[in-house]
């Protein structure tokens, strides 16, 4: 992740030198860019906890928007706010990305591959 963490040396100390880890606090990088390599690893391994797949799910949905969740969960934080707006709705199209290739690996492999079931015995019908 080198667009946020990397290191530093000191070569005024010589061999006594020390590694300084930096972290430049962009671990919701750009809100105006998205980076679909994050993605690959569910695109080909095409496996998603059922449980993960629904609240996922349900934090696209209007009444449990992820953007109103995270806004109201940071804003009693004492460095409020954590996340700026243009952020905060970066993350709602960011989970319409990985719902939808999540949706394109069902659609390609079937419920019964795509989703390992972690909440019990699947219904009929699955």
């Amino acid at each position: 992740n080198m667009d946020r963490h990397h290191y530093e040396t000191f070569q005024k100390f010589g061999n006594k030198s020390f590694i300084l880890h930096l972290d430049n606090g962009r671990g919701f990088g750009r809100h105006s860019q998205d980076e679909p390599s994050i993605l690959v690893p569910l695109q080909q391994c095409c496996r998603i906890r059922r449980g993960t797949f629904l609240r996922l799910q349900l934090l696209s949905t209007e009444s449990y928007r992820l953007s109103d969740a995270m806004r109201e969960s940071l804003q009693s934080d004492g460095l409020a706010p954590i996340l700026s707006e243009p952020h905060l709705i970066a993350l709602n199209r960011r989970l319409l990305a990985i719902l939808e290739t999540a949706k394109d690996c069902i659609n390609r492999h079937g419920e019964r591959k795509v989703l390992q079931d972690d909440l019990g015995a699947w219904p009929a019908g699955h």
